[in-house]
């Protein structure tokens, strides 16, 4: 009995030995924040303080010494999550996680960044290139200024690798991927549904705008009658609509975002307030970092706003006489080329004749597991994909990231603009993922121009595959005094939301690559336009707005549906008209009303779209992918309300048979999620936040440590405040340049990428409920200074 009691006792002190151990080992790779620290690769003492929420204020007496602090902050915080930007656009996560990223691996290794990174790294002009090494310098020795190695490496069992000049670019490549259409999915998705349909219904559901539309220039688009019958497939032969379970997801939340901005003439310091807010997926640690950058010697600088872990450079906010922000353009940046083989075995056509595909052995190290090696087929206009990806016919993609042209580091050049004229002549020579740049000044001035290079077609519908081999192409870059750009409207208001934003040349110039429905743009609009005079806390009042404008009319659309003789004898159907009569048309966390509304729209519109689209998976397959349009609430809108019977299929007798159908299914698909009452399925249980960790879910019993709380949220698609559970606004600030104090900014997790910091969640309460976090770093609680060890 004694010798089990001693065994019991030791197990305890033993457990707790390895508890603290653990501890005190993950606690090793916080930062160090204070005190004196003797680091190669700079040339004077740089300091580095920390306000009460981890944001840095980095002083340097030069650029150089600047980048390399900047490094070095990002390296201490969140040089795990810069891991996983680099390996994912290199295709090398493998490496770290074993065969269960292989998949990935092979989808992004087909780019083959690593590469382009290498060869564009060691191209780079002096300064760029002095500044990237800086930067690189910077970060690893913020690596090994930590005790211990970040905390994920222990869980994985790794040891993390050495940041390289190359890895920088690589970051930017992660963004490409994120933002474009990386295999011209869109035009491949689309074309499909052209080889089958008819041209007229082709036409109707794939339009080019909405009434929605709220372009800068340009009018919105009139929505187009049905086609008529003549030469349409007879209802009921073909469209016999197979069986599509619903689910609550509606349409994909767009990889975008809001900017906007509003002359100095409308404000009272007469400076322009610039307002922006990028929706991505969320994680923690947040996609961004908040930093103040100074460089107080040399060219002087005085940089506020965010930065992205990996990049030495200021991404959006402020530099004293302009404020800039980005939205995703979705401009035509990718095409897909079908690809015809030539007479010899390995060949292919171009208009110079047959040529021989380009092979590249990839090889993809596998932790755990043995290299695997990929073969990755190029043409002289891109990759080659899957066979498969275009039904008979092979396809490449020409894609704007493929291009040396396409990346630089022109956006330091930001730094030093002093006007809005002058940020958006440097907008247009900057090598990033094509954004909607809207930039304001101190005196007033507004502009929005295209960020990113530009190609130019040649004449070729670059909407659906095309066939390069006898002509055609991309032949060259736009000029950038040739670019689109808005500079002082007359309305004195700029804005942007992942829409349409031009028309015309300038749209042909751009092209359409999926821009979004216009409702979100609208809505903002119409909010810039309520009021003659502005502060940033009006900024935050729109970028908050989540009234339900847009699903009003689906509103009275079921009410209308759901009438006297829809709901006699159905409790179901009456409980569902009476939880949404009184709807409050916002999408709080406590509406049920707005859930149920949704949720009839997106039963109705993927059944009118798989209906229509059945013929085209019968000629391909049941399982294969097609294309919605970002636009199809038109065409939709229109059939709903004029009930063309010939596009209805034979399993309907009429188009109310249609919605009440759409609502019945919700109901069943409520009954059988959910075991309460329908009065329960509130909007915040459907739009819960996951905002998490990337290794939470390996390791659950540390996801109440990692992630962020689970918190309902308000927000939606189509609204000004995007938001759903691991989507939406990964940061939010409006800034008026030179008076930074007056300008807020708050991010949906902290600046530390560690559990163990205090600075891990601080500043998500505000994300999450509104509240205007300053936009200057406060008052310096921490000072560490790096001196050079060769002083």
């Amino acid at each position: 009995m004694r010798f089990l009691k001693r065994l019991v006792t030791w197990s305890v002190v033993l457990l707790v030995a390895v508890v603290l151990a653990g501890y005190l080992t993950l606690r090793g790779s916080l930062p160090q924040l204070d005190g004196r620290l003797l680091v190669d690769h700079i040339r004077d003492a740089v300091l580095i303080e920390r306000d009460a929420a981890g944001i840095p204020v980095i002083t340097a007496r030069n650029r150089s010494d600047l980048a390399f602090a900047t490094g070095f902050v990002h390296g201490q915080d969140r040089f795990f999550q810069m891991d996983l930007s680099r390996r994912r656009a290199a295709g090398e996560l493998a490496e770290l996680f074993g065969a269960v990223a292989l998949p990935l691996d092979k989808r992004n290794r087909l780019h083959r960044f690593r590469n382009r990174a290498r060869a564009i790294s060691a191209g780079l002009a002096s300064f760029d290139s002095e500044v990237i090494a800086a930067y690189s310098a910077g970060v690893n020795a913020g690596l090994q200024s930590l005790s211990a190695r970040p905390f994920e490496y222990f869980l994985l069992r790794s040891t993390p690798q050495r940041w390289e000049p190359e890895d920088s670019l690589l970051v930017v490549y992660n963004m490409f991927l994120e933002l474009n259409d990386d295999r011209a999915n869109r035009d491949a998705r689309r074309g499909l549904a052209h080889r089958v349909l008819p041209q007229a219904l082709f036409d109707f559901l794939y339009p080019d705008g909405t009434s929605w539309d709220a372009p800068m220039q340009g009018a919105s688009r009139p929505s187009s009658p049905p086609p008529q019958r003549s030469g349409l497939p007879v209802a009921g032969s073909v469209q016999s609509a197979a069986n599509h379970p619903f689910t609550e997801v509606a349409e994909p939340f767009m990889v975008g975002s809001n900017n906007w901005a509003v002359a100095g003439a409308l404000t009272d310091s007469g400076r322009a307030i610039v307002a922006n807010d990028m929706h991505l997926g969320i994680t923690t640690p947040s996609v961004f970092y908040r930093a103040r950058l100074i460089v107080d010697g040399e060219v002087p600088r005085d940089l506020n706003g965010i930065t992205l872990p990996g990049v030495p450079l200021l991404v959006a906010g402020s530099n004293g006489h302009i404020a800039w922000g980005n939205t995703n353009s979705y401009g035509d940046w990718s095409d897909a080329v079908i690809v015809r083989p030539g007479a010899a075995p390995g060949t292919y056509l171009t208009p110079q004749g047959p040529r021989k595909f380009t092979i590249y052995r990839e090889t993809i190290q596998v932790k755990g597991g043995d290299p695997e090696e990929m073969l990755v087929r190029e043409t002289i206009w891109g990759p080659v994909l899957r066979n498969d990806a275009y039904a008979d016919s092979l396809l490449a993609v020409s894609w704007l990231a493929h291009k040396a042209q396409a990346v630089n580091l022109r956006g330091l050049d930001l730094e030093l603009a002093d006007s809005a004229e002058d940020a958006l002549q440097i907008a247009n020579r900057i090598g990033m993922p094509p954004q909607n740049f809207v930039v304001g000044d101190a005196a007033g001035n507004i502009g929005w121009t295209i960020a990113g290079r530009i190609p130019i077609r040649s004449e070729f519908d670059p909407a659906l595959p095309v066939d390069w081999s006898r002509s055609g192409g991309w032949t060259g870059w736009l000029a950038a005094e040739q670019y689109p750009r808005i500079l002082n409207p007359d309305s004195k208001r700029i804005w942007t939301a992942n829409a349409r934003v031009v028309d015309r040349d300038a749209l042909a110039k751009i092209g359409d690559g999926g821009y979004d429905l216009g409702a979100r743009a609208r809505q903002i609009r119409d909010g810039l336009f309520a009021r003659q005079r502005f502060s940033p806390a009006d900024m935050l009042s729109i970028q908050l707005d989540d009234r339900a404008l847009f699903l009003a009319r689906w509103q009275s659309l079921l009410l209308e549906t759901l009438d006297a003789d829809a709901v006699r004898d159905h409790a179901g159907r009456q409980e569902y008209r009476d939880l949404v009569e009184n709807w409050e048309a916002r999408a709080t966390a406590d509406s049920v009303g707005y859930r149920l509304v949704r949720a009839f729209r997106t039963g109705v519109r993927e059944r009118v779209f798989n209906m229509l689209m059945q013929p085209v998976r019968e000629k391909f397959g049941s399982d294969t992918r097609l294309r919605m349009s970002n636009q199809f609430e038109a065409p939709l809108w229109t059939m709903i309300n004029e009930q063309p019977g010939h596009l209805l299929s034979a399993q309907y007798p009429s188009w109310r048979a249609l919605l009440i159908a759409a609502v019945d299914e919700t109901l069943s698909y409520y009954r059988e999620s959910y075991a309460d009452s329908l009065s329960q399925r509130t909007w915040g249980e459907r739009n819960t936040a996951a905002i998490r960790h990337p290794l939470s879910r390996a390791v659950p019993f540390l996801a109440r440590w990692l992630d962020m709380p689970r918190d309902l949220l308000p927000g939606d698609s189509n609204m000004p405040r995007v938001l759903g559970p691991a989507f939406g606004a990964s940061e939010r600030f409006a800034v008026a340049p030179g008076d930074e104090a007056n300008g807020y900014l708050h991010m949906p997790a902290g600046q530390s990428g560690h559990p163990l910091s205090d600075y891990y969640s601080r500043g998500h309460d505000d994300w999450v409920e509104g509240r205007p976090s300053a936009f200057l770093p406060g008052v310096s609680v921490h000072t560490l200074t790096l001196i050079p060890a060769d002083s």
